[in-house]
Order: structure tokens, then sequence, then C-alpha cells
């Protein structure tokens, strides 16, 4: 990790490519209105060893290990299922589909959105959203879980058909925000954003996005219901659970791969980010980000960028990546102390230096390892570039130790 007071390294994701085939489709985040769903993309293509997915978990900062909890603690909460965006096939939930009410957004509606098309190359697959443009070189909002996972990023903006290359500037999964930067972009229309806060139950509102992930922008009317809204969401197979707060519940119908997209008032200025909608009836009901609070924490990640430092929940650009998956308990040896290794993404740092499935990581730099999380809180502290030296015992008890140097990981 960079000093604090000095800019921190630039680095770019992993070249990596999705499996032949596949093609953006919007993920999808499901579970109880509890566990509103979040509107990404569907995964589609997922041919890999599942390997990723526990090598994300456990190679994120401590935060994760946070938000399973605050789950837990939610989910005595009495409400009707939900799901994020989903399928492209449209919503579904207690037997029954929505009718959507949607029409094609208009030119105005299109100014200062992008559609955005990622590759999650260590799942083979591929996955869809929305965004908007916050300055004129090429500075993009969206929610995190929009790229989550990605290890490349392709953005189009809608208004004029231009297609640009994306870097993560920084992600704060527990807020739910990313920031994107558009590479060699300039002279791009920016969207109006309605920062006042002055949103009241009754307004009317359109939410905008990349329903489908189609790539074209549909638009769907309707009005604000509540305000301060509190919901869990969580993937569709329930992990990842996350809380948000302060949300603006509306009664459009927010679709799949909308994530990210504009939700405008009467004058058509952005006062929302769309994130989340219902199922398990035939009435869907959306949520959105407060545009103040997305904003709020533009300008976190903005600061966590000029110190070149990570907080708890900020990760500046790309993590730093070592490449392995853990399993659940502490250690797969009763007798030693650490975190054990359930798998090793070919082409990492940990298969360079010989990790394999069964070996039990003890230390890092001389710091003993007591558990996975422990694991996953001191590689957090480490930026792509940085060798770190790993202690581990391997299945048959010998005693191992190498350095590694971390390579950028897939967007946190």
């Amino acid at each position: 990790m960079s000093e604090p007071g000095t800019a921190p390294e630039s680095h770019a994701a992993p070249e990596t490519h999705a499996a032949p085939g596949t093609h953006h489709r919007p993920r999808w985040r499901t579970g109880d209105i509890v566990a509103m769903g979040l509107a990404a993309a569907l995964v589609v293509g997922a041919t890999g060893t599942g390997l990723y997915s526990a090598a994300r978990a456990i190679e994120r900062t401590a935060a994760a290990a946070e938000t399973t909890t605050r789950s837990e603690t939610t989910a005595t909460t009495q409400d009707p299922t939900a799901q994020g965006y989903g399928a492209p096939s449209g919503r579904s939930g207690g037997g029954g589909s929505a009718t959507l009410d949607t029409t094609t957004a208009t030119a105005a509606q299109s100014v200062g959105v992008v559609v955005i098309d990622t590759v999650l190359g260590y799942e083979s697959s591929e996955a869809a959203g929305t965004g908007l443009i916050l300055t004129s070189d090429g500075r993009i909002l969206t929610n995190n879980h929009v790229v989550e996972g990605a290890t490349s990023i392709t953005v189009t903006v809608v208004s004029t058909g231009t297609e640009y290359t994306a870097e993560v500037v920084g992600t704060d999964a527990t807020e739910d925000i990313a920031v994107l930067e558009l590479v060699g972009a300039s002279g791009l229309a920016t969207a109006d954003l309605d920062t006042a806060g002055e949103v009241a139950v009754g307004d009317a509102v359109t939410g905008v996005g990349n329903a489908g992930g189609t790539g074209s922008l549909t638009a769907a009317a309707g009005t604000v219901l509540s305000l301060e809204q509190s919901i869990t969401a969580q993937d569709s197979d329930g992990t990842n659970a996350e809380d948000l707060t302060g949300l603006i519940e509306v009664d459009a119908d927010i679709e799949s791969g909308e994530s990210g997209g504009p939700l405008y008032d009467a004058d058509g200025e952005v006062v929302g980010i769309d994130t989340a909608a219902s199922s398990g009836s035939t009435t869907i009901t959306g949520y959105a980000i407060p545009i103040e609070d997305a904003l709020e924490i533009v300008d976190a990640i903005d600061a966590a960028v000029a110190s070149g430092v990570n907080t708890d929940t900020i990760t500046v650009g790309y993590p730093a990546f070592l490449g392995i998956g853990l399993s659940s308990a502490s250690s797969t040896r009763t007798t030693i102390t650490g975190a054990g290794v359930a798998g090793v993404i070919a082409d990492t740092p940990a298969a360079t230096i010989g990790l394999a499935a069964g070996d039990t990581i003890t230390a890092v730099d001389g710091t003993a390892v007591a558990s996975a999380a422990a694991l996953s809180e001191l590689l957090a502290a480490h930026s792509p570039g940085d060798t770190v030296t790993i202690d581990w015992v391997d299945a048959s008890g010998a005693t191992h130790s190498a350095a590694a140097t971390l390579i950028a990981g897939p967007a946190a």
C-alpha cells in the first residue's frame, strides 16, 4: 500500500477473458425483502472452478464478515420476498410475473448516462449495468455490485455511442457505490444532478437504465412511496448480504441491468441511483440511493485515493490478490492454527509459489494467521505489486515459506 500522503500506485486489472459464447447479461441478486436484491447483472457462462468466489470472499476487507453479521441481525424482519433487477425475462415471485410498464428512454433522459459491460475473468462470465457521468473527462458513478468481480470494464456513452475502457477509481461495497474513470475521455456531457435533497412522498419520478443488459435505455415512470427505507441485499444464492439505508422507495418498474442508472424527478434531474427492486408479487417496488448520499461516498472515495490508503469500507483501485480459496474452518488440520486453503487459482501468485489445496497458511510477513478472517485482514492491508512472505504447512506436514508478489485482483 502507498504511504499516507502519497499518490497510490496505478495498477490495471488483470488481462483475462470470458468463456467463448458468453455475452453480457444483467447480474441479479435475490432474497427476502429483508434481503432486497440488488440490480447488477446476471452472471452467465460461469464455467470456472468456483474458486474465485471463495477467494473473493476471503481477500476482501474485513468489512465482508461484518456485512454477514449485519444481515443476520436483520433476518427476522418479516416482509415479502424480493430480488434485484431480475433475469432478462422479467420479474417473478409468488408464482406470478409482473407486466412491466416501461418505455424507451428519451434523448434527454440519455444525456450523461452510460451502459457498463464487465468481464468477470475468474468466473468465465460477463455482466452489465448502468452508470452516470459526473465529469466531462469521464468520472463515472455506479453501484459497486455492477463492477464487483470485474477484471475488465467497457463503458459506452449512450448519447454518442462512444466506447471507452474504464478503470476502477475506488469502491465502497458497504454503501454499494463505485467510481470509475474512462481512459482517454474528454468533452463528455454530464448528468444533471439535483442535490438539494428535496424529494418528497408523492413526487413523480422515472427510473432509467440498461434494462436486460441490451445496451439501450428504458424508462419506468412512477411515484415516490416513502423515504429513508432500510433493506438488506444479498446474492441470489443467499451470500454477500449487505445493509442499505436511507433509500428512496418508488413504484417504478425498475428492471435488471438498471443498477447505477438515474432516478429522475419531474424536472429531469437525477435524485437517486437505481439500486434494488422487489419480487414476490406482480407489483414491483424499486429502491434508489439518494444522489446526495451517493456523492458523499464519492467524496470519501476521492479522499482515500488522495491519501493512497484504503479504509475499513473503501478500496482504492483494484485490491491486492493472492489467488486462493479458503475453507470455512480455521484450518484443514486440527493440529495447526491457520487458514486452510481450499483451492488455488491458476496463474496467480499463490500458484506461482506452490500453494495447493489442503495447505494451511500460518503466517504473512511473520505475523501469525489464526483464521481465514485474519488472513483476509492481512492481505487487505496491501496493494498490488507488494511482495509478502507466506508461510504454510502442506498436507503432509512439511513447512514452506516463499515470497509472493501480489497482483491486481478483480474489482472489490
